[in-house]
């Protein structure tokens, strides 16, 4: 018994494969872009600068550089350049969360 539809033949016009062409292609950027983003850092870590850091808090470069001073934030500075593990970063957000309900207190950094 020989069916038809299996002895179709698949060409390039086939909207099935355009789709699939499609798909490959929307994968491949993505996976560049994740490639070109990615951040390799040293012994596994990763690092963000103070522009990347201050964006990620939402607060001004100026408050950054204040957290540095008074010592609530780790950093590097190599030469000229400051920066942060993102390990750390999340460590400080940790400590700095407070819960917003009524029966909880709210504290500021």
């Amino acid at each position: 018994m020989n069916d038809k539809a299996n002895d179709r033949i698949i060409t390039k016009d086939d909207k099935r494969l355009a789709s699939l062409f499609q798909t490959i292609d929307q994968l491949s950027a993505s996976i560049e872009n994740i490639a070109h983003n990615l951040k390799p850092g040293l012994e596994g870590g990763q690092y963000l600068t103070d522009k990347e850091v201050s964006k990620l808090l939402k607060i001004s470069r100026r408050s950054l550089q204040d957290y540095r001073t008074q010592g609530k934030i780790p950093f590097y500075r190599i030469g000229e350049k400051i920066l942060y593990r993102t390990g750390d970063i999340g460590r400080f957000m940790e400590e700095h969360y407070r819960d917003r309900r009524p029966d909880k207190g709210f504290t500021c950094i």
